[in-house]
């Protein structure tokens, strides 16, 4: 089912007061069509039990704010992650080497314990700074069963670094000290 085709073209008329609706609120006449098209699509989809021409109007005023109100919202969202990644990403070498220095020393040496197919993954990708698709391509992997081998690597890892270092590795391992040789957090003390 459609628009009656009278409520449609009455739709199409206003469609110069629409768009002078829309644009304070978009920021341009180009963003203006875009918003417009889009909801005439969704009127499309749901506006068939419309007929009266006037009623219509007022239903595609409220279409319209409904659309402004959800591209709004995921605007903030994608803006919110924008700046989130932004956050995270070291912003020069400097940090990098920085931050590379604070990963636990323990890793390294815990990789070596995994699986081989593990700890391969573990050096190549996160070690090495290898990008999942090739290292896939290096082990003849689909990137997909790389990136689920990597993971798993990961958690077997984690549990590792959980048996030796107990609650430092919970810390983010920072200036970490752990010694394999050194009583571990929860160990009875030594009599």
């Amino acid at each position: 089912m459609s628009l009656d085709a009278r409520v449609l073209e009455t739709l199409v008329a206003q469609r110069r007061r629409f768009l002078a609706f829309l644009a304070p609120r978009v920021g341009s006449p180009e963003e203006a069509e875009e918003v417009l098209q889009l909801a005439l699509v969704k009127g499309l989809e749901k506006g068939e039990a419309l007929r009266d021409e006037e009623s219509a109007v007022a239903w595609f005023y409220r279409l319209l704010r409904n659309v402004l109100v959800d591209r709004h919202r995921r605007a903030r969202r994608e803006s919110q992650a924008l700046a989130l990644e932004e956050a995270e990403a070291p912003r020069s070498t400097e940090d990098t080497a920085a931050l590379e220095s604070t990963v636990c020393a323990c890793v390294a040496g815990l990789a070596d314990t995994l699986k081989p197919e593990y700890a391969q993954a573990i050096r190549r990708v996160d070690l090495e700074g290898t990008p999942v698709s090739t290292f896939a391509g290096e082990e003849g992997l689909t990137a997909n069963n790389a990136a689920v081998r990597l993971h798993r690597a990961r958690q077997a890892l984690g549990r590792r670094l959980i048996e030796l270092c107990g609650t430092c590795c919970t810390h983010g391992c920072v200036d970490c000290v752990c010694d394999p040789d050194r009583p571990r957090v929860g160990d009875a003390p030594s009599s």
